[in-house]
């Protein structure tokens, strides 16, 4: 991890902790809340947001650092707070080029927040999981009400803005089986890059009103699959229909996050996302307080490393506990994994999806395994064709003019 450490890191920055807007049936964050059971308010003071500016800035090696805001919803702070987090990065600078990316349901977004994004280069995210009768089905408000509607108002002001936006897209148990729908609507709205986050969880039996309920994959107690989550094979399909659309059209024209990390693999690059590296462990996540857990589907009370108003951002990442947390992502793998034909693609994926066993009984097996497979071995050929291409400086976009079995 040394040596990773000295390439820079990254903290997610939640400060609203996990209060939001919307009640989305899946959330895994929401109830985060029950961690801080004596909170007075889930707002990150002005004290330790110039602390994280601070430290963050100052403890990166490189010439740029990237201020990544989410939540909850970190709309729910108001325009002042960021206009102070940009007075205080031009305070600590100290010559670095400064970018800021946002993650928001949309909901709470008009021409003030956006002529804001505009004017300060922030890159937008915006959580949609498709067209209005599957984006409905878990994105829902406080009174159950389905947000598409809100949410396509948000979108429309972005474009006003000319912001530059991406959309997430969380693959459930009910989109999953709409792949091209999903496909073709997020190229309709304007999304030039996508992501398809799968989700799956795991529900505690027997827990306690206070208990989180969506457990650690070491959890060995009683639990069930959450009824959201998608099907391995049924995610890996999603994938595949989506992939032979985009490789016979928009290669070049859009972009799709798992499709960028496989080809950056099969060239011998760092993947750009966590879940497809062999290691991780230097992607951090800071709370409303600032408190630091090694990684932001890891904060639990045992995943906790510190607090940046007490402690050096990289003493917390040397830490042997966060050492060991990242090093797991490929020490603790079954033999059957690291043995893989599409390992290289793989790496795993994310610890937090690894609470099932192998056929020879060996655990730490990706939940989402089999999804996996079908599509590395899918998307094979196609990759190592574009690898050749950009190994010899031509475009990948050529895959679009290639018959390939």
């Amino acid at each position: 991890m040394n040596t990773r450490l000295l390439s820079g890191f990254n903290l997610l920055a939640k400060p609203t902790g996990a209060v939001c807007n919307l009640d989305c049936a899946y959330c895994y964050y929401l109830e985060k809340e029950k961690m801080y059971p004596g909170a007075s308010s889930f707002r990150m003071s002005d004290e330790t947001l110039e602390t994280f500016t601070r430290k963050y800035i100052h403890e990166q090696p490189g010439a740029e650092v990237t201020f990544v805001w989410q939540g909850g919803e970190p709309t729910l702070l108001g325009l002042d707070f960021f206009k102070n987090a940009l007075l205080l990065q031009k305070k600590y600078g100290s010559g670095k080029i400064i970018h800021n990316s946002f993650q928001t349901n949309g909901v709470l977004l008009n021409d003030e927040w956006c002529k804001f994004f505009k004017d300060y280069n922030f890159l937008v995210g915006i959580s949609i999981d498709g067209p209005e009768k599957l984006h409905d089905v878990y994105r829902i408000n406080k009174g159950s009400q389905g947000t598409f509607a809100k949410v396509m108002r948000g979108i429309e002001l972005l474009k006003k803005h000319q912001v530059e936006f991406n959309t997430l897209t969380v693959v459930n148990n009910v989109n999953a089986k709409k792949p091209l729908e999903v496909y073709t609507f997020l190229k309709q709205v304007g999304s030039g890059y996508m992501q398809f986050i799968p989700i799956a969880e795991r529900i505690a039996g027997n827990c306690s009103p206070s208990d989180l309920t969506l457990i650690l994959p070491e959890y060995e107690g009683q639990s069930e699959l959450a009824p959201w989550s998608v099907n391995p094979l049924e995610y890996g399909k999603f994938l595949v229909a989506i992939f032979n659309e985009w490789v016979k059209r928009d290669v070049g024209r859009y972009f799709v996050q798992i499709f960028d990390a496989t080809l950056a693999n099969e060239a011998g690059m760092p993947a750009g996302v966590c879940v497809f590296n062999e290691r991780c462990g230097d992607a951090l996540a800071v709370e409303h307080n600032g408190d630091v857990f090694s990684c932001d589907h890891f904060v639990y009370p045992e995943y906790k490393i510190g607090n940046i108003n007490n402690t050096s951002l990289k003493k917390m990442l040397l830490l042997p506990e966060q050492q060991k947390f990242g090093n797991d992502k490929y020490d603790s793998l079954p033999r059957q994994c690291k043995e893989c034909d599409v390992y290289r693609y793989c790496r795993g994926e994310c610890p937090k999806n690894r609470f099932t066993n192998t056929k020879m009984g060996e655990a730490g097996l990706n939940y989402l395994c089999d999804g996996y497979k079908l599509f590395f071995r899918h998307v094979k050929p196609h990759m190592k064709f574009m690898a050749n291409e950009l190994a010899h400086e031509r475009s990948p976009a050529n895959i679009m003019y290639q018959r390939i079995r």
